[in-house]
């Protein structure tokens, strides 16, 4: 049976733990190859030779820096020939302080990694793809925080809806070369960066969503995500673009209805 992503080159950031991970594995197994990106240098060298060296490669980005981000394509290029897939997947929680106590300073790191460096990656990446006339595949990790207000910090919360009008107009601007671009908003995920924001244990996240989640009998995990990323990414996804895939077992439509 084919592969699902099987000739495919996939780069993907925040790649060294929780949903990055995952989906880098969940790629290498559907045949893609896959340069995984991040600043855990350790962790990402870990999650390649884990994997296997001939399928993943671990590269030292951080977004932040647009030319680590241009560097990083341009390695990829050099390595592979081409990149067909971009899981724009790498951002941080933030300070969970509310607006009156709002530190602008960790409000703009928030923002910096979130929105600059997705932009940051899908203008590079984008250019690489147009210029070798591929039709490419773009995904972004929004979160319900994306949608509606109340389910996560101040900062967080803007830089997700600033990320989701990004898709959006990436979305208009790039169907003409044929460049998918999608986003994917999970409900509350037991990942590393969740669990060190608030000192909690990946079970005891996974705790507190389901008391708030609308689909009971199963709890939301990183792989969940992975597979929807995997989708967007293949050609099962042909026509699907300007799509934000909310993977919350309708918790926003209950919430904002």
């Amino acid at each position: 049976m084919k592969q699902r992503l099987e000739g495919k080159v996939a780069l993907i950031t925040g790649a060294a733990s929780g949903i990055g991970e995952e989906t880098v594995k969940l790629f290498a197994e559907n045949g893609a190859l896959v340069i995984a990106v991040d600043i855990q240098d350790e962790l990402g060298h870990q999650v390649a030779s884990l994997i296997g060296l001939d399928k993943v490669t671990y590269h030292h980005c951080d977004v932040r820096d647009e030319k680590q981000v241009e560097e990083t394509i341009n390695f990829t290029l050099e390595k592979h020939g081409r990149i067909d897939i971009l899981f724009s997947n790498a951002g941080i929680l933030g300070s969970l302080s509310g607006i009156l106590e709002l530190d602008l300073n960790e409000f703009e790191k928030t923002m910096a990694t979130n929105v600059l460096g997705a932009a940051a990656t899908i203008k590079h990446a984008a250019r690489a793809m147009v210029a070798k006339n591929i039709r490419g595949s773009i995904i972004c990790t929004t979160s319900v925080a994306a949608s509606i207000g109340g389910t996560g910090p101040g900062g967080y919360t803007a830089s997700k809806h600033a990320l989701l009008g990004l898709v959006k107009s990436a979305c208009s601007e790039l169907g003409g070369y044929g460049i998918r671009v999608n986003s994917i908003s999970p409900f509350g995920v037991g990942t590393p960066l969740t669990c060190t924001a608030y000192n909690l244990e990946s079970e005891e996240v996974e705790a507190a969503s389901s008391v708030y989640a609308n689909l009971k009998g199963i709890v939301l995990k990183a792989k969940h995500i992975a597979e929807a990323a995997l989708f967007l990414a293949s050609d099962e996804a042909v026509y699907v673009s300007g799509h934000n895939l909310v993977v919350d077992g309708g918790f926003s439509v209950v919430r904002s209805a």
